[in-house]
C-alpha cells in the first residue's frame, strides 16, 4: 500500500543530489581522466550493482544515435508504437525545464511520485557499494540507469533509447541486443569529444550498431555512409537506408513535428518500427495485409501526426499582458508577440532552423506544434498545451527578432552566417537580434518549480558581447558597436543601445543589436515593445541552444 511507504526525500533534494554527480562545471571542461572503455565496464558494475543485468538484457530496445534529429526520431517512434497499443518508455535528452521529461511512460512524462520513488531506490543502492574505485556514477549514467530501472518496472513493451553523446563510448551502448539500431543524419558536432572530421563522428555513431542486429540509416554524405557501410560489413549488420517520408503516404495529415528535415526522421522512425514490430512478432498479429500498396497503417499515420516534442520547430504564443487584465485586451495582444523556439545548435540544424522559421513567417508551412503560453498551469497539475491555429492574416506590420545564445564550444562564426543567408535567401530579415545568457546553468540540475529571480543580472556578458560584435560584422561587414553602446544603463540594467529600439522596430534600418544582462530582461522588453506599439507584431526566433530554448519555456509557462 502506497501509505506504508516512507516518506521519500523532497524533489528538490533529488534534484541537489543529481546535481552533486556533475563532474563538469561547465561544457568542455576536462575532468579526472578515466578511459573511454572504463566507464562502460563500470556502467556494468553499476548494473550488477542494482541486480537489473538479466532484465535490461530482455527490454525490447529501439536504439538511436546520431548528430541531428535522433529526439525527433525516438519521439516518432514512440509515438507510433503507443498508437500500435503497445506500453512505451522512452529516454531522450537534454531536458528543457525538467528533468523527468527525460523518462516518459505511454507518452507523458514520469509522475513526480514515481519518479522519486525509483531516483531514491536507485540511489541507496549505489551510495551504499561506492568504493574508491567505483565512485558514484556520473550524471548521464546515472540517469541512463534510472532509466532501465523505470522501464523494467513499468513493464514497458518497447523501450526507445536515445544515445546521448557519440555511441562507442556512450553510457547506453552498455545494451548488448538491441531489436533494432539507427542512425540519424551525421554532422559536425561535439568535435572536441568525437573528433574533427566527419568521418570520425561517423566512426563513434556506428559503435551502436551489434552483430547482426537490423540496422536503418537515412541518406549521408559518402564520407559518413562508407564508414557506417564498413562497421555494418564488419558485424554481419542487415544495414539499409531509410529514405525520407514521402508526404503523400500521410493521407493529407501533417507530422505532428514541423520542418521539412522532418520528413528524414520519421521516414527513419517508420522503418525502425516496422522491423521492432517484425523482429518481435507483432507486426503480423496487428497488420494483417502489411503496406497494402506501400500505404502506412492508420495507427502508424496516427503517430506520425501526433508525435510532439518540446522545444524542436515549437511556436508559442505569449499572451502576458501585465499591465492589462480585461479578459478583451488579453485576447486582443494574442498574435502580438510569438516565440518561435528550435534548439539548433549545429551548423546542419541551424540551416534547418532557419528554413523552418522562414517559410513559417512567410505563410508557407503549417505548424501544429504551437500554443498559447497563458494555458500552461503547471501548479495545478494542467500541462497540457492548448494548441492555437496557425497566425491568421494581419494588418499589423511584422518584425522578425533573433533572440540567441550559443555554448561557447560551439563556432557562431559558422552559425550565425548560416542562419542569417537562410532566412536571406527566403526574404526573412532580422530588425533585431539580442544576445542573452542562459538561466540555467550546466554544473545544476533544477525542477519545473525551480525559481530565478527576474532581476538576476548577468556581470559577464564578454561571450554574448562577442556574439553581437560578430552579427554586427555578419550584418554590416565591420565591427560597427562603440564602447559607448556596451556600458550598462545603472538604473534598468540595460545598454545604452537600447535607448533607440522602439524606434529602430517601427523604421526599416535592419540588425540593430544588444547584449542583454538576463533573460527575463529581455523577455519583459519584448512584451514592453508591443504594448507599447500596437502596430507591430514580434516574431522571435529563440535557437542556438536547447538550454536557452528552455528557460524561455519555462519564463512564458508561469
Amino acid at each position: 500500500m502506497r501509505n506504508s511507504l516512507p516518506q521519500l526525500p523532497s524533489y528538490e533534494s533529488a534534484m541537489e543530489a543529481l546535481s552533486s554527480l556533475i563532474r563538469q562545471k561547465r561544457r568542455g571542461e576536462m575532468v579526472s581522466a578515466i578511459s573511454k572503455e572504463e566507464k562502460l565496464v563500470k556502467m556494468r558494475k553499476y548494473i550488477e550493482i542494482l541486480g537489473v543485468g538479466e532484465c535490461v538484457k530482455k527490454l525490447k530496445i529501439i536504439h538511436v544515435a546520431g548528430t541531428k534529429g535522433k529526439g525527433s526520431t525516438c519521439t516518432f517512434c514512440e509515438a507510433i508504437l503507443r498508437e500500435c497499443g503497445l506500453r512505451t518508455g522512452l529516454f531522450t535528452s537534454p531536458h528543457l525545464i525538467d528533468v523527468r521529461e527525460r523518462f516518459r511512460i505511454n507518452g507523458l512524462d514520469i509522475s513526480e511520485d514515481k519518479f522519486l520513488q525509483y531516483f531514491w531506490a536507485c540511489w541507496t543502492q549505489l551510495k551504499e557499494n561506492v568504493t574508491e574505485h567505483l565512485p558514484m556514477p556520473a550524471l548521464f549514467q546515472f540517469l541512463t540507469l534510472l532509466a532501465f530501472k523505470i522501464f523494467i518496472d513499468e513493464e514497458v513493451d518497447v523501450a526507445i533509447i536515445e544515445v546521448g553523446l557519440g555511441g562507442t563510448y556512450d553510457s547506453t551502448n552498455v545494451i548488448e541486443e538491441p531489436i533494432v539500431c539507427g542512425i540519424t543524419s551525421l554532422g559536425m558536432d561535439h568535435m572536441e569529444i568525437l573528433g574533427d572530421s566527419l568521418g570520425m563522428i561517423a566512426s563513434h555513431k556506428a559503435g551502436i550498431l551489434k552483430p547482426q542486429v537490423p540496422a536503418f540509416t537515412v541518406p549521408q554524405l559518402p564520407e559518413a555512409m562508407d564508414v557506417i557501410q564498413k562497421k555494418a560489413r564488419e558485424l554481419m549488420v542487415p544495414l539499409e537506408v531509410a529514405e525520407p517520408l514521402d508526404v503523400k503516404k500521410l493521407d493529407g495529415l501533417k507530422l505532428g513535428m514541423s520542418g521539412d528535415h522532418q520528413f528524414v526522421n520519421s521516414g527513419l522512425a517508420v522503418s525502425l518500427c516496422k522491423c521492432w514490430l517484425q523482429r518481435t512478432g507483432n507486426w503480423e498479429r496487428m497488420f494483417l495485409n502489411g503496406f497494402k500498396g506501400a500505404k502506412i497503417p492508420a495507427a502508424f499515420l496516427r503517430g506520425l501526426s501526433t508525435a510532439n516534442l518540446s522545444g524542436r520547430a515549437q511556436i508559442v504564443y505569449d499572451c502576458y499582458t501585465p499591465s492589462f487584465h480585461s479578459t478583451t485586451q488579453s485576447d486582443n495582444s494574442n498574435g502580438d508577440l510569438v516565440f518561435y523556439l528550435d534548439g539548433a545548435h549545429s551548423p546542419e540544424s541551424m540551416e534547418a532552423c532557419a528554413s523552418w522559421f522562414s517559410s513559417v513567417v512567410k505563410g508557407n508551412h503549417k505548424s501544429l506544434n504551437c500554443f498559447r503560453a497563458k494555458t500552461m498551469d503547471r501548479d495545478s497539475g494542467n500541462d497540457d498545451p492548448v494548441e492555437v491555429p496557425q497566425e491568421a492574416e494581419s494588418t499589423k506590420l511584422s518584425k522578425q527578432i533573433l533572440l540567441f545564445n550559443c555554448m561557447e564550444v560551439r563556432d557562431p562564426h559558422i552559425l550565425l552566417p548560416r542562419l542569417v543567408n537562410t532566412c536571406a535567401s527566403s526574404g526573412v530579415h532580422f530588425s533585431k537580434a539580442l544576445f542573452v545568457p542562459t538561466m540555467s546553468t550546466y554544473s545544476k540540475v533544477s525542477s519545473g518549480n525551480s525559481v530565478t529571480p527576474s532581476d538576476n543580472i548577468s556581470k559577464d556578458l564578454s561571450w554574448q558581447l562577442n556574439l553581437q560584435r560578430l552579427w554586427e560584422k555578419v550584418m554590416h561587414g565591420k565591427d560597427a558597436i562603440l564602447e559607448k553602446d556596451l556600458k550598462l544603463d545603472s538604473e534598468r540594467g540595460l545598454p545604452a543601445l537600447y535607448e533607440d529600439s522602439l524606434s529602430s522596430l517601427s523604421e526599416n534600418n535592419l540588425s540593430s543589436s544588444a547584449a542583454v544582462p538576463s533573460l527575463p530582461l529581455a523577455i519583459k522588453w519584448l512584451r514592453d515593445c508591443v504594448r507599447e506599439s500596437p502596430s507591430i507584431r514580434l516574431q522571435v526566433l529563440v535557437t542556438g541552444s536547447l538550454h536557452l530554448v528552455g528557460d524561455v519555456l519555462k519564463l512564458l509557462k508561469r
